[in-house]
């Protein structure tokens, strides 16, 4: 045997085991590599996977406020809680959980403390508060029948691109901007985009390419009078590299003010662009999109806090 070689955990085998049954069930599985949380694409289902061993209490997982909301986005979501073996697993539409979670205890990074009891059902806050899940319990027809997908599919990273707009279109409401997204009917957490932005119509500049200008994925804009000054503009580039977002945001090169942001994690793709504008590649800035991810749930705490205590 390796002296590099590393038992697998037990939670690891519990989902090893999962996923050879599902194997067994559908032959198509494959890892969702645009997200960070191990998450299968199994059937038409996505579906991220937890595994727990048996507690005194029952079955403890921890999970990140971040990736319940982008599961919710994804078509046909689904988490699965693997409670000590796999005969005692919960097959969970995401949507409906991240409806619950305000009803879960959580700590200030957004980590939800998420306990099964012994009778697989989820605890909730208040005395005895529970979430039945009797009907999850073992539930792989829901993962294979995909009853519950939409007319229209979208790719993981299709809704991950809307997830993030929604994210940025937050932040900049948060900080008192006026914001504007071109893509009117995506949504984010069943909201329209369009209805999330404050601006229905792109500002026309004077100095910026209109036609370009409307559809940078995320504008930020201060309010002057009756003008609108552009402060921030973001491309999210997920798979599709970054020479198109920076030609977009390059509309708006004439305002030495405006902060331009290519939201992707090929850091060696937008170097490797950049480094074809050396004269403006000062004016750009990368952001890995996890950390919009990280920013938007502090935002969002920042917010209920001050509202909270009132200051």
């Amino acid at each position: 045997m390796s002296p590099n070689f590393k038992k697998p955990s037990t939670t690891e085998l519990l989902v090893e085991d999962f996923l050879q049954k599902a194997r067994e069930l559908q032959t198509n599985v494959e890892l969702i590599k645009v997200l960070k949380s191990r998450t299968y694409k199994i059937a038409e289902a996505n579906v991220l996977i937890r595994a727990a061993s048996e507690g005194v209490r029952g079955y403890f997982f921890g999970l990140n406020y971040i990736t319940a909301e982008e599961m919710a986005n994804l078509d046909n979501p689904f988490i699965a809680f693997i409670c000590g073996s796999l005969d005692k697993t919960i097959i969970i539409p995401a949507q409906i959980l991240f409806k619950n979670l305000p009803q879960i205890s959580h700590d200030r990074n957004g980590e939800y403390k998420i306990i099964i009891d012994k009778d697989l059902n989820i605890v909730l806050a208040g005395r005895d508060k529970r979430f039945n899940c009797n009907k999850y319990i073992n539930a792989w027809e829901l993962l294979l029948t995909s009853t519950t997908l939409p007319e229209e599919k979208n790719t993981v990273e299709v809704s991950l691109h809307s997830v993030l707009q929604g994210r940025l279109l937050e932040i900049g409401n948060i900080r008192g901007f006026q914001t504007y997204c071109p893509d009117k009917t995506k949504k984010f957490n069943d909201i329209e985009l369009s209805d999330i932005s404050t601006l229905k119509t792109c500002p026309n500049l004077q100095f910026s390419d209109y036609d370009v200008l409307r559809y940078i994925d995320v504008l930020w804009f201060r309010e002057k009078g009756r003008n609108f000054i552009p402060e921030c503009a973001f491309e999210i580039e997920l798979n599709t590299g970054t020479w198109s977002g920076v030609g977009r945001l390059a509309s708006l090169i004439d305002y030495s003010n405006v902060n331009l942001y290519i939201i992707s994690n090929d850091s060696r793709k937008y170097k490797q662009v950049l480094n074809s504008f050396p004269e403006y590649n000062h004016r750009y800035k990368n952001i890995p999109f996890d950390q919009i991810g990280e920013l938007y749930s502090a935002e969002k705490q920042l917010r209920e806090l001050r509202y909270s205590i009132g200051l």
